[in-house]
């Protein structure tokens, strides 16, 4: 990618026009380290290292992040399934005309494109979508300090009666 692109994207400062709902988001900003939890539907898990980078995007009005697991240095040969690593992006926008964020995770390695909603609820931040299939899928922001975060992927298929956890990252933020 060229210099000029990144410039034009990257942002410094979040937009003063909505900063204080920005920062819904904006308290991620930064780089963070930690381990990813895959919960099988066969009762098994696997554990792998991650990292997550959390930036100010569009002129301050956006927050994008970028997700790799396993971390990067972890990913040098050996047996792993390489189509099981992750490698994403979410574009996160908030729509002051509803009070919401509007949610885009990319995921090119597995084909994943989810587009969700998100609002705060209590002191967690709740982003949710529907699967083609019916299956209500949230992607909860949980146990948030300035230095550390965990974020739960669950999904129902009884109208959130009861949720299965599908992914948990435990993540704490990295000096500059």
């Amino acid at each position: 990618m060229n210099e000029q692109m990144i410039d034009v994207l990257a942002s410094i400062t979040p937009n003063p026009e909505h900063s204080r709902q920005l920062m819904l988001y904006g308290q991620f900003i930064g780089s963070w380290e930690g381990k990813v939890i895959v919960h099988k539907s066969d009762g098994t898990r696997r554990e792998e290292s991650c990292e997550v980078y959390f930036g100010w995007v569009l002129d301050g009005r956006a927050v994008q992040d970028v997700w790799i697991a396993p971390a990067r240095r972890d990913r040098r040969g050996g047996s792993r399934d390489a189509k099981k690593d992750i490698y994403g992006t979410t574009l996160r926008v908030y729509d002051p005309s509803n009070e919401n964020w509007c949610i885009y995770w990319i995921e090119p390695n597995t084909n994943a494109f989810e587009k969700m909603k998100a609002k705060k609820i209590g002191d967690d931040i709740v982003q949710e979508y529907q699967s083609e299939d019916g299956t209500i899928n949230q992607w909860c922001f949980t146990e948030i300090t300035k230095d550390s975060f965990h974020w739960v992927g669950r999904e129902s298929n009884d109208q959130r009666k009861t949720w299965k956890v599908r992914n948990e990252f435990f993540l704490k933020r990295q000096e500059p």
